[in-house]
């Protein structure tokens, strides 16, 4: 456990995939082609007060949805990469830009597509419902399911790692 708080000590950016960690998966589609998507607040919540310390989020998702557009800019997300089948691209785009490391990046992810990406972070992390192999490549599994409180579980993980959980529960204690 040691190791894997170093490894949360030293995260500046936490890169989440949507379907199946922000959402449990779930696609509602309407009659009229609209996407549907459900998250969870207390996630928002996570993600919000872990930006209020100065780590960065993003969000690289296979799916392109206005739904996680919207979503992610009312949390303040501006870094909202859509459509990537192949997340690497997204991935090397967004580290160059931001200047970080490997060491310095957090990935969630749930299935297969998120391996590449979670193979060269400093911080792997499932959801507790992930694919198998995504499970056993990981460095720290959540016990929330994705859509389900995971986020908030990581949020909160890395927040205490970093020595600031107490200080931004405070204000509402």
């Amino acid at each position: 456990m040691h190791n894997l708080h170093h490894r949360a000590a030293s995260i500046r950016l936490v890169i989440f995939d949507v379907d199946g960690v922000l959402t449990d998966g779930s696609l509602f589609l309407g009659d009229d082609g609209q996407e549907y998507k459900a998250f969870n607040s207390r996630d928002g919540l996570g993600m919000t007060l872990l930006q209020s310390t100065g780590v960065r989020l993003a969000v690289i998702t296979g799916r392109t949805s206005q739904v996680v557009k919207m979503r992610m800019e009312s949390l303040g997300i501006s870094e909202i990469y859509q459509g990537y089948q192949d997340k690497l691209p997204a991935y090397e785009e967004l580290k160059k830009r931001l200047a970080l490391g490997d060491a310095e990046i957090a990935y969630v992810g749930d299935d297969l597509v998120d391996l590449p990406i979670m193979r060269r972070v400093g911080l792997a992390i499932a959801v507790s419902d992930a694919h198998p192999n995504v499970l056993e490549l990981a460095h720290w599994r959540t016990r929330s399911s994705g859509g389900r409180g995971a986020a908030r579980e990581v949020c909160d993980f890395i927040l205490s790692a970093q020595g600031n959980l107490d200080r931004v529960l405070a204000q509402f204690l």
